[in-house]
């Protein structure tokens, strides 16, 4: 087996996952009959162990946080037992240390020129945010129809702080709790590459005492893979807004993605225009 053993703080991560897929998955789920009535929910640690052809004391031990290395074909196993989808699946090898050098979030100076440009000439909102999610820059449709982060302390322009700490933008969000369930579950796999990067930790912990849903959200370990969507804003004077929102990955700077919401064809986008037309705001950086 390769020599790869996850540091403290991912082998708690790890163990913390891992307890609660097998917590959701019931014997009937993995065609175990039913027999005597079970104290807890989910799975034993040894029904794991026999779906995924593995050990039940290696099993034991990573669930239990331990310094074990284990192969690619064990996490294979793991994660087919548990039925992790692919974000999941994804989740469980990057705790497990099978992924690439952690992602370094970067400074707001690599908002290139050419990238402030193309902020620039994109019509509908669009901002750019780091692996963190924290936002380095955005275009004026963006503080015209969904609010000017000129306004927000630099160290809060992030957006999980925002969904999660800001009643203004919990108000503009009709669809909120099951918005931000999503976004959180994203972040989750944000945080898994990132390893024991101190400024993610930071960041758990602060909305963790700041806002009751993350901290109940957080601790399901519910995980996401990024992906197209429909959001619902309700704007203070022009009423609700539904965007289709899309990111893409920067060239040279993969650890930065291009946020852009598209105004839904229709009383959307006619709404969007005229917030446009109302207010001209410069570039903000």
């Amino acid at each position: 087996m390769p020599d790869i053993h996850p540091s403290l703080p991912s082998r708690q991560e790890l163990a913390a996952f891992l307890r609660t897929r097998r917590a959701r998955l019931s014997p009937l789920d993995v065609g175990i009959p039913p027999t005597s009535r079970r104290r807890t929910p989910g799975l034993r640690r040894e029904e794991v162990a026999q779906l995924a052809g593995i050990g039940v004391t290696w099993y034991t031990w990573l669930e239990q946080g331990r310094a074990i290395s284990v192969s690619s074909h064990f996490l294979e196993n793991v994660a087919r037992a548990l039925r992790l989808d692919p974000a999941e699946r994804a989740h469980l090898f990057a705790l497990a240390h099978h992924r690439p050098p952690p992602v370094v979030p970067v400074p707001s100076s690599r908002v290139t020129p050419a990238l402030e440009h193309t902020l620039e000439t994109i019509p509908n909102p669009a901002y750019v945010k780091t692996a963190r999610w924290d936002v380095l820059a955005w275009n004026t449709a963006m503080s015209t129809v969904l609010g000017d982060l000129g306004m927000v302390p630099a160290e809060r322009r992030n957006m999980l702080w925002l969904v999660f700490s800001s009643p203004d933008h919990r108000r503009m969000m009709p669809d909120w709790a099951d918005d931000a369930r999503a976004m959180l579950a994203k972040f989750r796999l944000e945080f898994s590459r990132a390893g024991d990067d101190p400024a993610f930790a930071a960041l758990v912990r602060e909305l963790d005492d700041t806002s009751p849903e993350f901290h109940r959200w957080w601790a399901q370990h519910d995980v996401m893979g990024r992906g197209e969507g429909i959001k619902r804003f309700q704007h203070p004077t022009l009423g609700e807004i539904r965007f289709e929102h899309t990111s893409f990955i920067v060239e040279d700077a993969p650890d930065l993605r291009l946020v852009i919401y598209t105004p839904i064809a229709g009383d959307s986008t006619d709404k969007v225009r005229r917030a446009q037309r109302i207010a001209h705001r410069p570039f903000k950086r």
